[in-house]
């Protein structure tokens, strides 16, 4: 697939686990010390740091206990149902905001907010509170759930918080359930689809710690296949 690199450093604290690697430490099975055996032909890495992808870079808004909007940039999350997500957090603003709403929106970063984007994932809400403004963004309160409309981003999921495992360094699992979603008309196509070529989402390579561009349409799915039936 082709692909085009964004130009932009990702830092660990933008990925939806702390700097500590807590989840890591969360998985009681996951013992670095224990051996194990290599593959024949092969680089082998053991368990640490293991590359998923396409990693997303989801856009996670919430509000606090004065309605001051709030954006951070996870890695760790995808769809777990037909109108369910799911992702872990560390212990961020978000989280805490997450555990008193129990609401938030999603949005997808892309090549045109790439940088706003990171932006959010830089700095901390409890730091920064107005880091919204500063980014030269707006918010629009969600008319379904207690949750920002982050009015720049072009496709937005209104979610309500279903079920959240709060661990004890602060972070969490959630899972969200999707009420609404909704997306700018000028990333629709003719028969009034998301076409993720108008939006042109990026993605996280975790491997070079860098933004990607999603890649050109390569085959049709459910019919590129066919030739092995």
């Amino acid at each position: 697939m082709k692909t085009t690199t964004c130009i932009a450093i990702m830092m660990a604290a933008l990925t939806a686990c702390d700097k500590s690697g807590s989840f890591n430490n969360k998985n009681k099975n996951m013992n670095q010390k224990e051996k194990v055996n290599d593959v024949a032909g092969r680089k082998n890495f053991g368990a640490r740091h293991p590359i998923m992808t396409p990693q997303p870079c989801i856009m996670i808004a919430t509000y606090d206990e004065n309605q001051v909007p709030d954006v951070m940039m996870a890695a760790w999350g995808g769809q777990c149902d037909y109108d369910k997500i799911t992702f872990e957090l560390g212990a961020h603003k978000t989280t805490e905001n997450l555990k008193l709403k129990k609401a938030f929106t999603v949005s997808f970063a892309t090549e045109e907010d790439m940088a706003q984007s990171d932006y959010f994932g830089l700095v901390s809400g409890n730091n920064v509170p107005d880091k919204v403004k500063r980014a030269g963004f707006t918010a629009t309160p969600s008319p379904n759930v207690d949750a920002p409309i982050i009015n720049e981003y072009k496709l937005t999921l209104e979610c309500r918080v279903v079920e959240m495992e709060e661990y004890a360094d602060g972070g969490a699992r959630v899972v969200g359930e999707v009420v609404n979603w909704s997306a700018d008309e000028s990333i629709l196509n003719a028969d009034g689809k998301v076409d993720l070529a108008k939006l042109k989402p990026i993605i996280f390579d975790s491997s070079a710690l860098i933004y990607r561009a999603v890649g050109d349409s390569v085959g049709q799915a459910w019919l590129s296949g066919k030739k092995f039936q």
